[in-house]
């Protein structure tokens, strides 16, 4: 057996071995072993016929706990083959934070939920452990609506979404928010999925605006609009429903693609329009209250969830081209005929002139043909004095009926408005609405 006498070749190759050895080692993490537990510390031996020593609180519980023994595999970062004192400098801290970094990419990568705990307040944020590594919560993403205190929330383990990795600068962001987000979005589906239509729900009433009421079913709103509260006329949602009061709704419609629903609360009464026909017979007076005037007429309410109209042309025998207004006030009585009833297009057409007597007809009554009458001239026109008599109703004496000898256009000019003159009756035409007088006639047709 001979000596083994190595060159100084030899020796060279040997110590660059080592070298590129070391250099595959060093700043990663490496598995070494457990040869000792001095007092507070582990030994651990990397294989690199060097030891290093490890605080063991780095190794958790069970370096707290004394559960860690001689033998043990573990795994610590190699931070330098050899300082002053001839020993590895190791860390199981930096093993732990890159060990996380390689599961937090691969999360990241899948776009996977990652658990952590929210342990400090920073400029704009918090940090939070994520099992090793310290990633960066902006407040904006802390819930769904700005929270004032976070320490409920503190050193509570729960998942986030990373947002960001920044592995050359050691920066994670990640999200509370966009996880509650999607939870709320898939109990919001599955709650969508669960309602029917035609069901009857309760909910509570959470917001009123102008056109309608926004219920929570318990997690999903939908919307109450102001028709469909009651059958009768609302104006605003506040004069029936208040914030906080809870009311039985009827599922209208459900979009599952939007998640909009549409709640009715009248549909849960019975329609007022079924069998409207016999109750409101063409012809029939009835009492109602005016909840509405507009330019065209004015809306009577004849029972709660029934109202008809009385068109412009149906207000007055009279007074023609007025407005609706000046002849009715809004909740006044007034006594109305009905006209027409459409159950399909849900329309009544009411009349008031109809309750009172045809002025015409009450003139041709009072004053047959050939009696004379007096009254006011209103007004000259080409062809002709109107003059104003009893019942608001007008008379016309023709041109030709002024004088018996001289002409019209002549006589007529001895007139102006405001005389009051007499005239004899000689025509009524109750449908036309026309009344013909003659003055020529009081002295008889010579």
């Amino acid at each position: 057996m001979t000596d083994f006498n190595p060159s100084i070749d030899d020796f060279a190759a040997l110590l660059e071995e080592s070298f590129v050895q070391n250099d595959l080692y060093e700043g990663a993490v490496v598995k070494g072993t457990v040869v000792a537990i001095e007092k507070d510390l582990a030994v651990i031996d990397v294989g690199l016929k060097v030891e290093g020593r490890v605080p063991l609180k780095e190794f958790g519980a069970k370096g707290r706990d004394g559960e860690m023994g001689v033998g043990d595999e573990v795994e610590v970062y190699l931070e330098r083959v050899e300082n002053a004192l001839g020993e590895a400098v190791l860390s199981r801290e930096k093993a732990r934070r890159e060990e996380s970094w390689v599961r937090l990419e691969v999360a990241f990568e899948a776009n996977e939920k990652v658990n952590g705990q929210i342990f400090n307040q920073v400029k704009g944020g918090f940090t939070v452990d994520l099992d090793g590594a310290v990633a960066f919560l902006p407040r904006s993403q802390v819930d769904i609506r700005p929270v004032r205190d976070v320490t409920p929330l503190m050193h509570t383990p729960q998942p986030f979404q990373i947002l960001k990795m920044d592995k050359r600068r050691g920066n994670i962001v990640v999200s509370r928010r966009v996880v509650l987000e999607e939870t709320r979005a898939e109990q919001r589906s599955e709650l969508v999925q669960s309602l029917e239509e035609g069901h009857t729900v309760e909910g509570v009433v959470k917001n009123i605006t102008d056109y309608g009421a926004f219920v929570d079913l318990g997690g999903i709103d939908g919307l109450l609009h102001v028709t469909d509260i009651a059958w009768r006329r609302i104006n605003h949602p506040s004069e029936v429903l208040s914030i906080g009061q809870t009311v039985k709704v009827q599922i209208i419609r459900v979009n599952q693609e939007t998640h909009r629903i549409s709640l009715g609360m009248k549909q849960l009464e019975t329609d007022p329009w079924d069998g409207i026909e016999a109750k409101y017979p063409i012809e029939a007076k009835f009492t109602g209250r005016v909840t509405n005037i507009t330019d065209y007429g004015a809306f009577v309410e004849l029972e709660p969830g029934i109202e008809g109209l009385i068109h412009v042309s149906e207000m007055s025998w009279t007074k023609k081209n007025v407005h609706p207004g000046k002849i009715v006030s809004t909740s006044q009585e007034v006594e109305v005929m009905i006209l027409e009833v459409d159950p399909v297009k849900r329309r009544i057409s009411l009349g008031l002139k109809q309750t009172l007597q045809n002025p015409w007809d009450a003139f041709a009554e009072q004053f047959p043909i050939g009696t004379e009458v007096e009254g006011e001239v209103k007004n000259k026109t080409e062809f002709g004095l109107f003059i104003g008599l009893d019942g608001d109703v007008d008379g016309m004496v023709h041109l030709s009926d002024l004088d018996w000898n001289r002409p019209g256009e002549q006589v007529i000019e001895e007139f102006k408005k405001g005389d009051m003159v007499k005239a004899v009756v000689l025509d009524v035409d109750v449908d036309k609405e026309r009344i013909s007088l003659g003055i020529k006639q009081l002295s008889g047709d010579p």
